[in-house]
C-alpha cells in the first residue's frame, strides 16, 4: 500500500510548476551558486523580493546532495516573501511550495510533503486561473527568474515567461525588470537605439522604477552600442551616484569605461568590486580584459585575473578565447594553442559560443602558427553556423581574403576558386532564406535553397 501511496505522490508531484520540474541544468553550478549568493548578499536589507532567489539557492544545494541545507532555504524564501507581500502574499507562495514538497520527498519525509501540496491546493482552489493550462503570473515571472539564473541557453524560454507574466500584470517591476535583463542579454545587432526591443523595455522599467541603477547602466549600455555616448555617460553618472557600491552596477560602468579608452577609471571601479565580490567571474574576466588593453606590462596580471574567471566559472567560453589571444600577443603559441583546444571543446559540448570560437581560433592559426588549410577549415566551419553576426561576416571576409591572394600569385589556383565558390554558396543561403521569409510559398527559392544545402553536405 506505501508503495502505491508514494507512486500516487510522485505523480502529483511531477505536475507541480516549480524548480524540480522545469528541467534546470547547471553544467556552471558553482558559478550559479556564487551568482545566487552575491545577488542574495548584496540584497539583504534593501526592501526587494528576494524569496526567488533563496528558491534559486535552494535547488543548486539540492542538486548538491545538502537537503536540509535546501529545506532551510526555502524557508528563508517564505519569510522574505511574507514579509515583502505580507497577507496578499499566498500566490507569491506556490512555488515554494512546489518546491517544499520536492524537497521533503527527496527527505522521505513523505507526510510533510503531501502537508505542501494540500497548501498549493488551497491556494490554487482560492486564486484560479482561467483555464487548467493557465499559470499565476507569479508563477511566470519565478520561473523567468530560474530560467535568467541556471543557463544561457533558456533564455528564450526567460523571455517567453516574463512575457505570459506581463500580458497578465503588466506594471509589475519585477517581471519588466526581469524581462528588460533578458531581452538585453538576447538582442542581436540593430541599426538604431530605437529599434532596439531592449532600449524601450529599459525606459520602461525606469518610468516604473526610476531610481533602478542597474536599468540605467544596461541602458547606458545600449546608447553606447548605438555611440550615442553623451546619453550613456549621463546614464551611467546618474547610476554611481545612486549605487556606488554595487558589483552590479560598478561592472558595467567600468566595461563601458574600458570601451571608451577610461582604462584606469575602468580598473579602479573592478577593484573596489571585487572586494564586495571577489569570487564574481565576471569581475575577474573585466579585469583582465582591463588590463590587457593598459599596457604589455600588465600581462601577468590580465592572465591572472582570467585565469581566475575561468577558473570560478569552468565552462566561460569567452574568457576563455580572450585568455587564448592574450597568450597569443605574448608569443606563447603553446599556451594559446592549449587554450584554443580547450575553449572549442567547450564551445562544442554545450553547442555555445562556437562561432566566436571558430573565428578567433582561426585567425590565430592563420597569423600566428602560419597554418592556412586549418584556418580555412575553421572559417569554413564557422560559416555553418548561425548567420547574420559579426563573426560570420569576418570569417567570410577572411576566407575571401585568403582566396584573392593565392590568387594574385596564382591566377590558376583551382583551390582559391573552390574557397571563393564556398563563401558565394554560403551567401546565396543566406539570400535565399531571407526571400523565402518574405515570399514563403516561392517554390524556386525553396527548391534553390534546398539544392544548396544538400551540395554542402
Amino acid at each position: 500500500m506505501a508503495s502505491i501511496q508514494d507512486s500516487m505522490l510522485l505523480a502529483k508531484l511531477r505536475q507541480l510548476e516549480c524548480h524540480f520540474t522545469w528541467d534546470l541544468d547547471a553544467m556552471d553550478l558553482k558559478d550559479v551558486k556564487i551568482r545566487v549568493k552575491n545577488y542574495i548578499d548584496l540584497a539583504e536589507g534593501e526592501e526587494r523580493n528576494i524569496g526567488w532567489s533563496y528558491s534559486n539557492q535552494a535547488f543548486t544545494k539540492y542538486m548538491q546532495g545538502h537537503l536540509e541545507e535546501a529545506r532551510d532555504d526555502l524557508a528563508k524564501a517564505e519569510q522574505h516573501i511574507r514579509e515583502q507581500h505580507g497577507d496578499n502574499c499566498e500566490k507569491q507562495l506556490i512555488v515554494t511550495y512546489g518546491n517544499f514538497a520536492w524537497v521533503y520527498y527527496h527527505m522521505d519525509e513523505h507526510v510533510q510533503s503531501q502537508t505542501y501540496l494540500d497548501k498549493m491546493e488551497k491556494i490554487k482552489k482560492k486564486f484560479p486561473t482561467e483555464s487548467p493550462s493557465a499559470l499565476h503570473p507569479e508563477i511566470y515571472g519565478e520561473k523567468g527568474r530560474a530560467f535568467l539564473t541556471f543557463v544561457w541557453q533558456y533564455y528564450e524560454k526567460a523571455k517567453e515567461c516574463f512575457e505570459k507574466a506581463l500580458e497578465l500584470e503588466p506594471e509589475v517591476i519585477e517581471w519588466n525588470d526581469g524581462y528588460a535583463v533578458t531581452l538585453f542579454r538576447t538582442e542581436s545587432d540593430l541599426t538604431s537605439f530605437e529599434e532596439s526591443p531592449a532600449s524601450k523595455q529599459l525606459r520602461r522599467v525606469l518610468e516604473l522604477d526610476p531610481n533602478n541603477a542597474h536599468m540605467m547602466v544596461l541602458l547606458g549600455m545600449k546608447h553606447a552600442d548605438y555611440a550615442e555616448y553623451e546619453q550613456a555617460e549621463e546614464l551611467m553618472e546618474r547610476a554611481m551616484e545612486l549605487e556606488p557600491e554595487k558589483p552590479y552596477v560598478t561592472q558595467y560602468v567600468a566595461k563601458y569605461y574600458r570601451k571608451n579608452g577610461k582604462v584606469d577609471e575602468s580598473i579602479s571601479l573592478l577593484k573596489r568590486a571585487l572586494e564586495r565580490t571577489p569570487d564574481s567571474a565576471f569581475l575577474h574576466l573585466q579585469l583582465g580584459l582591463s588590463y590587457d588593453r593598459k599596457t604589455e606590462n600588465l600581462f601577468t596580471l590580465s592572465i591572472q585575473h582570467l585565469e581566475q574567471a575561468i577558473s570560478l566559472k569552468p565552462s566561460f567560453i569567452t574568457a576563455m578565447v580572450k585568455l587564448a589571444r592574450i597568450h597569443a600577443k605574448g608569443k606563447d603559441n603553446r599556451k594559446a594553442e592549449e587554450m584554443f583546444k580547450r575553449a572549442y571543446e567547450v564551445a562544442t559540448a554545450r553547442k555555445e559560443h562556437l562561432q566566436i570560437v571558430t573565428r578567433n581560433y582561426a585567425d590565430f592559426q592563420l597569423y600566428n602558427n602560419r597554418s592556412e588549410p586549418l584556418a580555412v577549415k575553421l572559417y569554413k566551419e564557422g560559416l555553418r553556423l548561425q548567420r547574420d553576426t559579426a563573426d560570420w561576416e569576418m570569417s567570410a571576409k577572411q576566407l575571401e581574403n585568403i582566396a584573392n591572394k593565392k590568387i594574385s600569385r596564382n591566377p590558376h589556383d583551382g583551390e582559391a576558386f573552390g574557397i571563393r565558390g564556398y563563401v558565394n554558396q554560403m551567401r546565396a543561403i543566406e539570400c535565399y532564406e531571407k526571400a523565402i521569409l518574405y515570399d514563403p510559398d516561392n517554390e524556386e527559392y525553396l527548391t534553390a535553397l534546398c539544392d544548396l544545402r544538400l551540395s554542402l553536405q
